[in-house]
């Protein structure tokens, strides 16, 4: 299908997991090109996906890639922020280290690439800006102070950029996606006990898949989606309910 022809998309933290499933699904719907970024290499199969090697916490890099892909192609259309780390910890244990390095990331991380690519959009009057939230983000979790305050700061940076971005006219769009229990390296260490229990919390009695997520970032940048921005999509299997 070609719902994203034509369209230029960055994915950042994207060599593995959710990040390379939303990669592999834009290239398959017709994106002109997608630019796979992460901290370390990856290799894709599809020739509109390019890999570059990107620290979400270097500015300057940041504003270098972006101005290689403008020149190159003119625009970048959607832009998907999913780089994130987690070092969960009680409050009382937690350490400055822990608390520091999962601000820069998950929300440094995020405001240094929109700060980069919205003045594109901005220009080009349109754009998806999509955000990987977390129902962490929403609903709170023990453990993970730091993790939940980057992951509430990211929807309360969405709604705004929602507001502040379509001033002027410009149909630039910004959303969040909230995943719940989704399958993946960390799922994969828990015990059949622990798995248990998190899927009597979830209605559809399954985890979710990073396809699952792709999905919803593919509806999110796609025109389909063209009246919805300020929003959180919770991809959760009904956890929340």
């Amino acid at each position: 299908m070609d719902r994203l022809k034509g369209k230029v998309a960055l994915v950042t933290g994207s060599a593995r997991g959710i990040g390379r499933a939303i990669v592999e699904k834009f290239a398959g719907e017709g994106a002109a090109m997608v630019i796979s970024c992460d901290m370390g290499p990856a290799e894709f199969s599809q020739e509109n996906v390019r890999h570059e090697i990107l620290n979400v916490t270097d500015r300057e890099a940041i504003k270098a890639l972006v101005k290689k892909i403008v020149e190159e192609f003119g625009k970048i259309d959607i832009l998907v922020n999913n780089a994130g780390i987690t070092k969960d910890n009680f409050l009382v244990r937690m350490s400055e280290e822990q608390w520091d390095a999962v601000i820069d990331v998950n929300l440094k991380g995020v405001f240094n690439m929109t700060q980069a690519v919205a003045p594109i959009m901005t220009k080009n009057k349109a754009g998806s800006i999509i955000t990987l939230s977390s129902v962490v983000g929403v609903y709170g979790n023990a453990c993970q102070t730091n993790y939940a305050a980057t992951k509430g700061g990211v929807i309360s940076m969405s709604k705004t950029w929602a507001r502040e971005l379509t001033r002027k006219g410009a149909q630039v769009r910004a959303n969040c996606i909230a995943p719940g229990f989704i399958s993946s390296a960390m799922t994969d260490v828990l015990s059949e006990e622990v798995i248990g229990k998190m899927l009597e919390r979830t209605p559809l009695g399954r985890l979710g898949t990073v396809d699952d997520i792709a999905n919803a970032a593919l509806f999110l940048a796609s025109d389909e989606s063209s009246y919805i921005t300020g929003q959180v999509l919770e991809v959760t299997g009904g956890m929340t309910l």
